[in-house]
């Protein structure tokens, strides 16, 4: 899958229904197959997974071992809160009243690209986590990307 690109504003009305931008549902793989929305691990933001990659995930997690505790208890959090979703015929992605709980989302939300899913943010704690001062992004990139080989 190519990666999905774009950082969008939005709105969420009161019945959870939020009107998905025209240029990011043209980067949509397969909108047929349906996506899964689902918890962040280490943010209170949500994660819209296109089908095929939450497949490619389900056969890495289905490898893990159920009776090691860890990965018993990885898999019961991981899962947490998943939901199978689409975006209707008029254009329009249903989020449940627990997972709008979960990321704190009041009227206004961002969708933002992560590689080949989306995260879905509340517009306000979305541009509080990218202005932390106690964080050095240059720093980070360096420790990240400094031991990937650009030679390929």
């Amino acid at each position: 899958m190519a990666s999905i690109i774009g950082t969008y504003e939005c709105k969420i009305d009161a019945k959870g229904r939020v009107l998905v931008p025209a240029s990011l549902k043209k980067q949509l793989p397969a909108m047929a197959e349906g996506f899964v929305l689902k918890r962040s691990v280490f943010e209170s933001c949500l994660e819209l997974w296109p089908m095929a990659e939450w497949d490619k995930m389900m056969t890495k997690i289905s490898k893990l071992n159920p009776f090691d505790r860890k990965n018993d208890m990885f898999i019961r959090r991981f899962m947490a809160g998943v939901k199978n979703v689409d975006i209707d015929d008029a254009g329009r992605l249903l989020i449940a009243k627990d997972l709008i709980d979960f990321a704190n989302i009041s009227k206004e939300l961002v969708f933002s690209s992560k590689v080949n899913i989306i995260e879905i943010w509340d517009k306000n704690q979305y541009e509080a986590t990218l202005n932390q001062d106690d964080f050095d992004f240059g720093d980070l990139a360096q420790d990240v990307m400094s031991n990937i080989s650009f030679d390929e």
